[in-house]
């Protein structure tokens, strides 16, 4: 799946998508860099989602956190969730 910038990550191995404003978003993406498991995707601009793997690497992306959960396919279905309250 592409994540932007011509980075691609492997889509069935992506558990979560999240916004990286939170802190303790900023607090997993800091442990992720000391453990090494970091990996920027961003090419320098600012980072607007933090993708998480089933093997526990941190991956940053450029692109919004909607954006890429319409492309994994399932961005509507959780959009429409959310407005129905369930």
């Amino acid at each position: 799946m592409n994540i932007g910038y011509g980075n691609v990550v492997a889509a069935g191995r992506i558990v979560a998508v999240m916004s990286p404003d939170s802190a303790p978003m900023k607090r997993l993406k800091d442990d992720a860099r000391e453990h090494r498991k970091l990996v920027d995707a961003t090419q320098g601009r600012r980072t607007r989602s933090i993708l998480v793997t089933d093997t526990d690497h941190v991956i940053l992306s450029a692109l919004s956190a909607e954006t890429i959960a319409e492309r994994l396919g399932d961005g509507s279905a959780v959009a429409k969730s959310n407005q129905e309250g369930e």
